[in-house]
């Protein structure tokens, strides 16, 4: 069996890797992407923390991928690998001021294993007046790392990657018997998909290796330590904007609100500056496509995920790969 998968991020790798861990082991696997090094993902700080409104096409099966998600990251945290894979556990705190529903988790009770509201001396570590506060430990996928970790995988199967824009996936047809599409933002064009909605995101990495906990002022100012004593600062949630170009405006003001959390980070070099286009979607698409334009090639979609693509992926890859498993079985009754 042959099988395409689109898209060099988070997604598209651990959804090649899943279908190597399945009943496809066997299949031919190539992966198309216009660059395996420069994604959204390489952007992200990478801590699984889903937010409230991420959804899938039901709560079940959303909780189900945010398990899946979890679990899978856990197993590498427990596994000899997880430096080299870039996984480890941290804690954290969020505060708000204006509301409670602020600090609130509706994903994370019941599976991290810490998650309590902050205690009265607890607010005292850091600056400004907060009100609410919740303390948490989850993992942390620094992607830096995990990336190169999961393409290695992937390349030790015999899964081939090819660095080559997909401008429509009849292009793939007849080549392939699956098309398994990962693309994120690029969904927007070839899908034609126009509830996909680009969020741009702006981020500085600073050396600061004393800060080993995650602070999180309401959920606009992060800071985020990674591995190798870099800590992500953010954040900006631009709606409809594409623009990969850093801007110094909202730079000035992510170090003001994070120095102001944290006042020692003012000590801390910035030692760059990225930006990322997120692929908002109200729900998660991941479904089974069949269209006559196709021809005898099944399409599976796996994209949406806005922010959180690094968080869920390995779950929505399981479902992804499940829905090939259901095309694989109806294929076989005919």
């Amino acid at each position: 069996m042959k099988i395409a998968v689109i898209g060099g991020g988070i997604v598209g790798l651990t959804t090649s890797l899943e279908l190597k861990q399945s009943e496809f082991r066997n299949a031919d696997i190539t992966i198309f992407a216009s660059s395996f090094n420069d994604t959204t993902s390489h952007v992200a700080a990478g801590l699984f923390r889903v937010g409230n409104a991420f959804s899938g096409p039901t709560e079940d099966v959303t909780r189900k991928w945010v398990k899946d998600a979890y679990e899978y990251y856990d197993n590498i945290r427990k596994s000899s690998e997880a430096a080299i894979a870039g996984i480890t556990e941290v804690s954290g705190y969020i505060f708000a001021k204006s509301n409670p529903n602020l600090v609130e988790n509706r994903w994370l009770p019941g599976l991290v294993p810490v998650y309590r509201k902050a205690k009265i001396d607890e607010f005292e570590l850091v600056g400004g007046e907060w009100n609410y506060g919740t303390f948490f430990t989850t993992l942390l996928t620094e992607c830096t790392l995990h990336l190169p970790w999961t393409t290695l995988k992937l390349q030790e199967t015999g899964v081939k990657l090819i660095e080559k824009k997909i401008n429509s996936i009849n292009e793939l047809s007849p080549s392939f018997d699956l098309v398994i599409n990962c693309t994120g933002m690029g969904a927007r064009y070839l899908c034609n998909d126009r509830r996909l909605v680009p969020i741009r995101g702006q981020v500085a990495k600073v050396k600061a290796p004393w800060i080993k906990t995650c602070f999180y002022g309401e959920l606009d100012t992060y800071i985020i330590p990674g591995f190798n004593g870099i800590c992500t600062l953010g954040g900006v949630r631009s709606f409809e904007s594409e623009s990969n170009v850093i801007c110094p405006h909202e730079y000035a003001a992510i170090r003001e609100r994070c120095n102001k959390l944290v006042p020692s980070l003012a000590k801390g070099e910035t030692i760059k500056h990225l930006t990322g286009i997120r692929p908002h979607r109200e729900t998660v698409r991941v479904e089974p496509e069949q269209s006559p334009s196709y021809g005898k090639m099944k399409v599976v979609h796996n994209y949406g995920h806005g922010g959180y693509g690094v968080c869920t992926a390995p779950g929505t890859a399981k479902y992804a790969v499940h829905w090939a498993k259901e095309f694989q079985i109806s294929s076989s009754k005919l």
